[in-house]
């Protein structure tokens, strides 16, 4: 077997160029242009700046709902920010996931672009402060359940089955859970990335073998908290309703868009020059991951919806009227998209071998898995926090713009700080020798 050091290049450091950051600097400020754009127009458009929300051939389900609260336009801002947080926090959360499960399995061949999943959960901090800032701001306008007048007996407001969920969904455990949660993830990330930048200097396996620990830790805490963040983050936002896989859809959507990400930044720095030892067998196997979890995402989402259709119970059944027929249908386009999207595309697309080695088609495969499942976050926020007066323009572009060029400022500042290729890692020579 050759040697390690036979490989070229493998003290490669990425460089966080100048023009690199200016281009990203003009992305946010265009994004920040277009939200206050966005902002202007809503608000000039609203009139008294308060209309009630109107149920649209959805059922009383929204006309309940509608009735405790007023619309503003400032919640279509705040329920934009928090779609976008969420939606970067699964893919900055799932670095650390990709990073864990392959440590317990010590797995070799991902060890060539480890940086880059090792990079992500970097962003986790400015995700976490968005969203403790919408729910402190907006938590009345967004939070059905927020309102004291429905566990109050003596109320006209008083709803028997929020008051029966009160256990869970008060506001001082709410916001203990969302603490936890970042914490714990960004904290055990914390622990990871400096076992690997340790290792980098010193070698031996005590790093390795401490991540694996650490990994498996973070496992077992994303393993119960996946679940529970999706039921605060997007499932609370329809108090009535409930799916218990409401935590597993969850997961899989945020873990392909992370394999999504991962897999792009591979392909865009190997055509910028990087990542020279990464070869066509670890493209492969990317591209099966990315094949493998939205055929999982696929069938989680049909096992989910095909059990409530089957079952046809108000309380249930109410989820996808809104989305199908609810507030005019403005959800039936964003709702069809997301399953051509997340699953039709990205399943034509690489279904040979040679498209998982191919840089355009795993970059299409990749831009269709991350813009789907965005739709996929809009569809199961939007409707119970703006309901009718949800839309496209430049409010939503914009936020994108500004959560994308953050999200890819601090990946590109991760992966400057380290050498690209974890050079005393135990698996180096497997990784350098990948093939399949």
């Amino acid at each position: 077997m050759a040697s390690a050091h036979a490989i070229p290049s493998l003290d490669e450091e990425f460089e966080f160029t100048a023009e690199s950051k200016r281009r990203i600097m003009i992305s946010l400020g265009v994004g920040v242009v277009l939200v206050a754009i966005g902002a202007y127009l809503l608000a000039s458009g609203a009139g008294s700046h308060e209309t009630h929300v109107a149920a649209h051939g959805a059922g009383g389900h929204e006309a309940h709902e509608g009735a405790h609260h007023a619309y503003k336009w400032t919640n279509r801002l705040w329920a934009n920010v928090w779609l976008n947080a969420i939606y970067f926090t699964g893919a900055s959360v799932i670095g650390m996931f990709f990073l864990s499960y392959n440590y317990l399995a010590q797995a070799g061949w991902s060890v060539a672009f480890k940086r880059i999943p090792e990079a992500m959960p970097a962003f986790l901090p400015f995700t976490g402060i968005a969203v403790l800032l919408v729910f402190f701001i907006a938590g009345h306008d967004l939070f059905h359940w927020t309102h004291p007048g429905l566990y109050d007996k003596a109320s006209p407001e008083f709803d028997p089955i929020i008051n029966g969920k009160k256990g869970f969904l008060n506001t001082p455990f709410y916001l203990i859970r969302v603490v936890l949660y970042f914490v714990l993830w960004y904290g055990l990330w914390r622990v990871l990335r400096n076992f690997s930048l340790q290792e980098d200097l010193y070698g031996g396996t005590d790093y390795y073998e401490k991540s694996i620990k650490f990994g498996t830790a973070f496992l077992l805490v994303f393993g119960v908290t996946s679940s529970t963040s999706a039921w605060d983050f997007v499932m609370s936002i329809d108090t009535h309703w409930f799916s218990t896989m409401f935590g597993w859809y969850t997961l899989a959507s945020w873990h392909v868009t992370g394999l999504a990400i991962i897999t792009l930044t591979v392909v865009t720095l190997r055509e910028q020059g990087y990542l020279k030892w990464i070869n066509e067998s670890h493209l492969h196997d990317l591209g099966k991951f990315m094949f493998a979890f939205t055929i999982f995402w696929t069938y989680v989402w049909f096992a989910q919806f095909m059990l409530i259709y089957y079952a046809n119970l108000p309380e249930e059944t109410i989820y996808y009227r809104e989305r199908f027929s609810g507030y005019g249908g403005i959800y039936k386009a964003p709702f069809l998209v997301n399953l051509l999207l997340c699953f039709v595309f990205p399943f034509l697309i690489l279904m040979t071998r040679d498209a998982k080695r191919t840089h355009i088609i795993l970059k299409l495969a990749a831009w269709c898995i991350i813009v789907g499942h965005y739709f996929d976050f809009y569809n199961n926020i939007m409707p119970g926090t703006v309901g009718e007066h949800a839309g496209f323009g430049p409010i939503e572009f914009g936020m994108i713009l500004i959560f994308a060029s953050g999200f890819v400022w601090s990946l590109y500042s991760q992966l400057a700080k380290a050498n690209l290729i974890p050079k005393n890692h135990p698996m180096l020579e497997e990784t350098l020798h990948h093939d399949i």
